[in-house]
């Protein structure tokens, strides 16, 4: 297997990591409050992220790359948890699949401004072609007006995708773990501070599903599905893995359909479909000529 079909792999078992996310993160705000919910899944993956830097004795990053790796921080750790939490209070989970069909566009936009990456102009198409295939889907199952979600959800993808793109190329000279690792422990003193200021009097009132969910993105979300995805965006370039994640909102509803035993519709696998073939068309012309 050569260098970018490895990154074509590691990205998709990331993006299947990261469609949890968003349903996991929606049962833990509904008895967690969303500030506290970011800072928690930050502070506990910043001290196992902490741990392993520790125990691997990974060299410091330098300080060339102190700034990528503040905004890796800022992006991935703070600001798109914390957008989304405040979102899915205002919005369900189908509403903001309509956004994350989009995170593949900015990605790769963030990947040309921040990678130099120039991809040819059928990938464009492929890559709007999808996310518009995604997009309809979404609108078909009947969204509901909310303009206070949805400019939270537009300013989560916008951070997230330049976070995805500058963690992608900080991988190439860092490592994939580490970019993720370093981005937790420099975000941990704040996090863990503001964890500890918003922690509820009580926790009698949080259900175990809540648990679950903080567990799961505090873990997966949060620190996991990095090391793959990171890995998968530096070895198989930013713009064309990043069409990977055109993909996690149909893995969303599939996830949602096989836990909640809700019906998977033949529309649902005719987008599914139409998707993957977009972003084969959008690996087939992802590099330059």
């Amino acid at each position: 297997m050569d260098t970018a079909s490895r990154g074509w792999l590691n990205g998709f078992i990331g993006v299947l990591i990261f469609s949890g996310s968003l349903p996991a993160t929606r049962v833990a705000v509904a008895d967690f409050d969303p500030v506290f919910l970011t800072a928690a899944r930050a502070t506990i993956a910043g001290l196992v992220a902490l741990a392993v830097l520790v125990l691997l004795r990974a060299p410091r990053p330098s300080r060339a790359q102190a700034g990528p790796l503040a905004i890796v921080a800022a992006g991935v750790v703070i600001g798109f948890p914390l957008l989304t939490a405040l979102a899915l209070r205002h919005v369900t989970s189908a509403h903001s699949i309509v956004f994350i069909a989009l995170l593949p566009l900015s990605t790769a936009a963030f990947g040309v401004l921040r990678g130099g990456e120039r991809p040819r102009a059928a990938f464009w198409i492929f890559s709007v072609l999808g996310s518009l295939c995604v997009i309809g889907f979404a609108a078909g199952q009947g969204l509901r007006a909310a303009p206070v979600g949805d400019l939270l959800m537009l300013g989560a993808i916008l951070v997230c995708g330049l976070g995805y793109a500058e963690g992608a190329r900080l991988s190439r000279t860092l490592g994939g773990w580490q970019v993720i690792c370093w981005a937790l422990v420099l975000s941990l003193p704040p996090m863990l501070a503001l964890a500890a200021w918003r922690v509820p009097a009580s926790f009698a009132s949080v259900g175990a599903a809540a648990w679950a969910g903080l567990g799961y993105v505090s873990l997966f979300s949060m620190l996991i599905g990095f090391v793959f995805w990171y890995r998968g965006l530096a070895q198989g370039g930013i713009a064309a893995v990043g069409q990977l994640q055109l993909l996690q909102p149909l893995f969303g509803l599939a996830l949602a359909a096989g836990l909640l035993r809700e019906a998977v519709s033949p529309a649902m696998l005719a987008v599914t479909v139409a998707v993957i073939g977009c972003v084969a068309g959008a690996r087939r012309f992802s590099r330059p000529r």
